[in-house]
């Protein structure tokens, strides 16, 4: 299994959660996203707006969106 960045870039994240599905919402102190699933229900998306996003907070968001690690770092890798 590959390792997460240890500090990825704010934009590179975001782009990278937009291609997996999610939409970004509001973004201020917090950015806000969301993904509406197939069977009708949505998961929501916050992480905090800093210049970098540091990997144990990118594991914690891949975590609680349910998004696997692989799946994550090919679409990171790609951009």
């Amino acid at each position: 299994m590959s390792h997460f960045p240890v500090d990825v870039p704010k934009n590179k994240v975001i782009k990278t959660l937009e291609q997996l599905g999610f939409q970004l919402i509001c973004e201020g102190n917090h950015i806000s996203m969301i993904r509406h699933n197939p069977d009708g229900s949505n998961t929501p998306l916050t992480m905090p707006n800093h210049r970098f996003i540091k990997g144990s907070t990118l594991r914690r968001i891949c975590t609680q969106s349910g998004i696997s690690r692989e799946d994550f770092l090919t679409v990171y890798n790609q951009l």
